[in-house]
C-alpha cells in the first residue's frame, strides 16, 4: 500500500506558512523604517527650534494680536494685546477689564525692557510654527527713535515709564539716535508754553515703556 500521499505536506499549508512569515518580516521592516523616520523628524524639529530666535516668535504673536502679560525690567506686569514689532521695540494696546471706563491706550515697549511674556499654552505652541520669514515689512525696519520721531511730529502727549525714578508726562519735542527731549507738563494737557514745567533729556535705555495718550496707531 502506497502511503506517499500521507507523508507529503499539503502545498496550500506550506504557502500559507511562508506568506505569514513574509508578512511578519514586512511588518517588522515597516516598523523599523517608521521608527527611523520619526527619529529623523524629531531630530530635525529639535535642530529647527534650536535655531529659532525670540524675534521670530514675537513676529508671529504680533501678527495674531496675541493677548499677553509683559514682564518689564522695572518689575511691572502689564496686560496687553500685541500689535506690531519694530527693530528694537514692541507696540501693544493695554488691556482693561470689561466694562471699565478707562480706554485702552497704545504702548511702545523697548525690547531691552522686556524680561518675559506670559501667554497661554496654545499661543506658546503656535509661535513655534515654521513660517517663511520673507522680507521685513517697513514697520519691522523702524527703530524706536523713528517711532518716537513720529510721535513728536504729531505732538501727542506721552507718559514715560522709567526703569528708575518717577514717571514723566509731557510731549516729545524731538527724538535723537539714543535719547529724546521731553517738554514736561501735566497728564492730558496740551503742550503750551504756559503749561510746560521743564525740559528733560531721557536716554532710551532709561525707558521701561511709553504710553501714548490720545489716538495713535503704529
Amino acid at each position: 500500500m502506497d502511503n506517499s500521499d500521507e507523508a507529503t505536506p499539503a502545498p496550500t499549508l506550506g504557502r500559507v506558512h511562508w506568506e505569514s512569515l513574509f508578512d511578519d518580516l514586512e511588518g517588522q521592516l515597516a516598523a523599523e523604517w517608521e521608527a527611523e523616520r520619526a527619529a529623523r523628524d524629531a531630530e530635525s524639529e529639535r535642530l529647527r527650534i534650536a535655531r529659532l530666535d525670540l524675534r521670530a516668535r514675537l513676529r508671529h504673536l504680533c501678527a495674531e494680536h496675541t493677548d499677553t502679560t509683559l514682564h518689564l525690567a522695572d518689575g511691572a506686569r502689564v496686560p496687553v494685546g500685541l500689535r506690531s514689532l519694530g527693530v528694537d521695540w514692541l507696540a501693544a494696546v493695554s488691556r482693561v477689564p470689561q466694562g471699565a471706563r478707562v480706554p485702552s491706550s497704545l504702548l511702545l515697549i523697548p525690547m531691552t525692557s522686556v524680561l518675559g511674556l506670559s501667554v497661554d499654552h496654545g499661543a506658546m505652541l503656535s509661535s513655534l510654527v515654521d513660517e517663511s520669514q520673507g522680507a521685513l515689512t517697513l514697520r519691522e525696519r523702524m527703530s524706536l527713535g523713528f517711532a518716537l520721531r513720529d510721535l513728536a511730529r504729531r505732538r501727542l502727549p506721552v507718559h514715560l515709564r522709567l526703569l528708575v525714578g518717577d514717571d514723566l508726562h509731557g510731549t516729545i519735542d524731538r527724538a535723537a539716535a539714543d535719547h529724546l527731549d521731553l517738554a514736561e507738563h501735566d497728564s492730558g494737557a496740551a503742550r503750551r508754553a504756559d503749561a510746560v514745567r521743564g525740559f528733560r533729556m531721557v536716554p532710551y535705555t532709561a525707558l521701561a515703556a511709553i504710553r501714548v495718550q490720545g489716538t495713535a496707531t503704529l
